[in-house]
């Protein structure tokens, strides 16, 4: 079926206290093994293709095997364009296919990040295009070894100012900083749920969380009852992936690539179902169609 709006998409989670997962997708193995679990769940799924990760694959032909996928699919999907540096890299990812963008300039000064995302949404909304705007900066770990701890500077996101972030730029949906971490983390981060409160409430669009590395079932609950009605994914997702290619390599020296390529889908599809149900959007699928206006490029 075609790609669905993400502003419908998310409106209906924010209004139902539930959340969509996002997952950061890097190979056809990711594509294919969080689909699947969607389909299981029948949970509403976006996936997300984001611009620190592009290094390492071509963002032409994956987002293109998404928008295949997304097409064969029974449930409601979106395809975002994650972390641009620039609206001109935005804009590309909406030319490839993606009906959702979020330009991550967060590190520049407030009334900078106003104008640059503002001027940004102009353009998507006339393509139908949703715009996630961030206010709030962490720096982003890509580094995956598994014995690193991050330590990073954190620039919590102040409720006034989202407030007027959102007056001003009139994006679809916020990403904010409460005390996650996006990438490698080997400590269970401490959540600030009272701003996080404040925000909802400033602000009334469906909130994002980005890093949700080391959070606790708990904590996710808590997230999702204040007001996050979308979770971007991917950290855990390649630890399980990577977990499982150990293990069958520690079991099964000789397995071939396709092997490795199996259990590594199979465990990214278990993980996938598990967070589907802790957010709450497994069941979903039916309703959500029902609700979201469909998007063609």
């Amino acid at each position: 079926m075609p790609l669905v709006n993400t502003t419908d998409m998310l409106n209906h989670a924010y209004r139902h206290g539930y959340a969509v997962c996002a997952f950061n997708l890097i190979n056809l193995e990711f594509l294919d093994g969080v689909l699947s679990a969607a389909e299981s769940c029948r949970a509403p799924i976006i996936l997300s293709f984001s611009e620190p990760h592009q290094a390492y694959y071509s963002v032409e032909l994956l987002v293109a095997a998404a928008i295949a996928g997304a097409q064969r699919a029974s449930i409601p999907v979106a395809i975002a364009f994650d972390h641009a540096s620039s609206a001109v890299k935005a804009q590309a990812g909406i030319a490839l296919g993606c009906n959702a963008v979020m330009l991550d300039v967060s590190a520049l000064p407030l009334d900078e990040n106003i104008r640059a995302t503002r001027e940004l949404v102009k353009f998507a909304h006339a393509n139908g295009v949703s715009v996630e705007g961030i206010l709030g900066y962490a720096p982003i770990n890509l580094n995956e070894d598994a014995n690193v701890t991050v330590e990073a500077d954190i620039n919590l996101t102040m409720p006034a100012e989202a407030k007027a972030y959102v007056e001003r730029t009139e994006v679809n949906s916020l990403a904010i900083t409460i005390g996650t971490h996006q990438g490698m983390l080997r400590t269970t981060p401490k959540l600030d749920i009272q701003r996080l409160s404040k925000i909802n409430e400033a602000v009334g669009i469906p909130l994002v969380i980005h890093g949700g590395t080391g959070l606790t079932d708990d904590q996710f609950r808590k997230l999702v009852a204040n007001g996050v009605a979308k979770v971007t994914y991917y950290t855990t997702l390649a630890d399980v992936a990577v977990t499982a290619i150990r293990n069958q390599l520690a079991t099964h020296k000789n397995s071939s690539y396709l092997a490795l390529n199996g259990v590594a889908r199979a465990a990214i599809s278990a993980e996938s179902e598990r967070i589907f149900k802790l957010l709450g959007s497994g069941g979903r699928a039916a309703e959500v169609l029902t609700q979201c206006r469909s998007y063609t490029a």
